[in-house]
C-alpha cells in the first residue's frame, strides 16, 4: 500500500510511521513537521556498509552524502553506524565536527569553496578534500604550505555519462559546472599539476553522474572509465591512485511505479566491472567510495501538514491547500518532483479523488504536487507526503517570511525533536 515498509494504518485506520500515529503526531508537534525514523536510516546505512564489506572484501567505505538532510543528530548517528560522511560547505562540515565526528572520515566537496572553508578543513585533518578546478588546486597548496599541512585530496572528473535524470541534476557530462573534463584533457593536466605540488597529495579520483538514477549501466560504465583513466595515469606518469569514489545518486521509491534496483545489486554489478578492469588494466584494485545520501534517507521521511482551504474549480481541478509549502519542500518548484500523499487521518479509506496540493506561499508556483490521488480532504485533516526525508528540510527556506518546522526522530515507538521549530523571533534574529 505504500512506498515505504515502514508506513502503516493502525487500528484508527491512522497513517503509521516506525510504528506511531502520525495524527498524534501532528497534534503534539503541530504543523507542519518533519517526521524521520531512525530504525530506516540506520537499516539503510548498515545495508550499504554490509555489501561494500561483501563485495570489495571491506577495501572500502560509505560516507554518507549530508546535503540530503544535514543536523547535528543525523552526523551522531552516522558516526554511531561507522560511516563516513560528504560535506560541501563549512557549515555541513562544523555541524560534522560539532558531534565529534572523525574528521578523518570526511570528504569536502564544493565547486567553489572559499578560503576559510578550506582552512577549516585543514585545520581539522579532514580525510580527503575533493578538488573541482585548478584555481582551488593553487590555493590549497598556498593554504596548506602556510598552515604546514599535507592536504589529501580526490580529483573530482566528469567521466561524460548519461545518467537519464533530470537536467538540473546531471552531473558527470561535460557541460556541467562541477569537476574536470576527460574529453578535453583537462583531467589529466589537474592530474600532472596536482602530483607537482608539494603540500598536495593526490590519493585519489572521484565522480558523481547525477541523481535520482535507477539504472545500474551509467554506474558500470562510469567505473569502468574512471579506472581506464587511473591505468592512463599509472602507464603515462608512473603515479598509481590508490582510491576512487564513484558518487552516489541511487533512486528511490518516490511513485508506487518506481522500481529502484537494491543497493546489493549495484554494488555487486558494479564490483564485478572494477575487479575485471582493474585484470584487464594491470592496475591494483582501489579503495572504493561511495556517497548515498537520498537513498539513505529518503524514504525514513515524511512531512506531516494541516488542511486549511479546500477549493473546487469545476471542470478544472481541486486545490487542496497547507499550512506549509515550497519554503519545506521547493523541489516541485524547482524539479517538478512528484510525490504520493495520504490523509493521515483517513488513511484505511480510499483515495476517491485527485487534487493539487497547494502551499501558502503567495506564489502560483506554491506547489507540493499535482494530479494526486488522495481521500476526500476537508479541513482540519492531517496530510501525510511521503518520502521527503531527503532534500526537504536541507532546502527549506525562509520566503514569506515563514518559520522552518520542526524535524521530530521516531524510534522505537517513541519521538523526539532532533530540530526545534523557527519562532517568529528567529526570524528577525540577524535583522539590524
Amino acid at each position: 500500500m505504500f512506498l515505504s515498509k515502514n508506513l502503516g494504518v493502525n487500528e484508527d485506520g491512522h497513517l503509521t510511521i516506525g510504528g506511531v500515529d502520525c495524527v498524534k503526531l501532528a497534534k503534539e508537534y503541530a504543523t507542519p513537521v518533519y517526521v524521520m525514523d531512525e530504525a530506516l536510516i540506520r537499516e539503510n546505512c548498515r545495508n550499504f556498509k554490509s555489501s561494500i564489506e561483501k563485495f570489495y572484501d571491506k577495501n572500502g567505505l560509505v560516507c554518507y552524502a549530508s546535503k540530503a538532510f544535514c543536523c547535528k543528530e543525523i552526523c551522531r548517528i552516522m558516526k554511531e553506524e561507522d560511516m563516513g560522511l560528504d560535506v560541501v560547505s563549512g557549515g555541513e562540515l562544523f555541524t560534522a565536527l560539532s558531534v565529534g565526528f572523525p574528521a578523518a572520515k570526511i570528504c569536502f566537496h564544493g565547486n567553489n569553496k572559499t578560503d576559510d572553508e578550506i582552512t577549516l578543513a585543514l585545520s581539522h585533518g579532514v580525510g580527503r578534500i575533493v578538488v573541482d578546478n585548478f584555481s582551488e588546486l593553487e590555493r590549497l597548496e598556498n593554504l596548506s604550505s602556510k598552515l604546514r599541512k599535507k592536504a589529501n585530496i580526490m580529483l573530482r572528473v566528469k567521466p561524460g555519462i548519461d545518467a537519464h535524470t533530470h537536467d538540473f541534476i546531471k552531473t558527470g557530462q561535460i557541460d556541467s559546472k562541477f569537476g574536470l573534463a576527460l574529453e578535453t584533457g583537462e583531467a589529466f593536466e589537474a592530474v600532472k599539476y596536482a602530483i607537482s605540488l608539494e603540500n598536495v597529495i593526490l590519493k585519489g579520483l572521484h565522480c558523481h553522474i547525477g541523481s535520482q538514477i535507477f539504472d545500474i549501466e551509467p554506474f558500470e560504465l562510469a567505473a569502468k572509465v574512471m579506472l581506464e583513466f587511473m591505468a592512463k595515469i599509472s602507464n603515462e606518469l608512473s603515479y598509481s591512485i590508490s582510491e576512487l569514489n564513484l558518487g552516489g545518486g541511487f533512486g528511490i521509491k518516490y511513485l508506487s511505479e518506481h522500481d529502484p534496483a537494491p543497493y546489493e545489486a549495484y554494488m555487486e554489478r558494479v564490483s564485478k566491472v572494477i575487479k575485471q578492469s582493474c585484470k584487464e588494466l594491470d592496475i591494483p584494485q582501489p579503495f572504493v567510495m561511495i556517497e548515498p545520501g537520498r537513498s539513505i534517507v529518503g524514504a525514513a521521511g515524511i512531512t506531516l501538514y494541516t488542511v486549511g482551504a479546500v477549493k473546487e474549480i469545476p471542470g478544472v481541478r481541486t486545490y487542496v491547500s497547507v499550512d506549509g509549502g515550497m519554503c519545506d519542500n521547493p523541489r516541485y518548484a524547482l524539479y517538478r518532483s512528484q510525490y504520493e500523499a495520504v490523509l493521515a487521518n483517513k488513511a484505511s479509506d480510499p483515495k476517491d479523488t485527485v487534487v493539487t496540493i497547494a502551499g501558502k506561499c503567495c506564489e502560483s508556483g506554491d506547489l507540493i504536487g499535482e494530479n494526486i490521488p488522495l481521500q476526500k480532504a476537508e479541513p482540519g485533516d492531517i496530510i501525510a507526503v511521503l518520502a521527503t526525508g531527503a532534500y526537504n528540510y536541507s532546502m527549506s527556506s525562509n520566503y514569506n517570511r515563514i518559520a522552518k518546522p520542526p524535524v521530530v526522530m521516531v524510534s522505537k515507538g517513541n519521538s523526539k525533536v532532533i530540530v526545534k521549530r523557527e519562532t517568529l523571533d528567529d526570524l528577525i534574529r540577524n535583522d539590524l
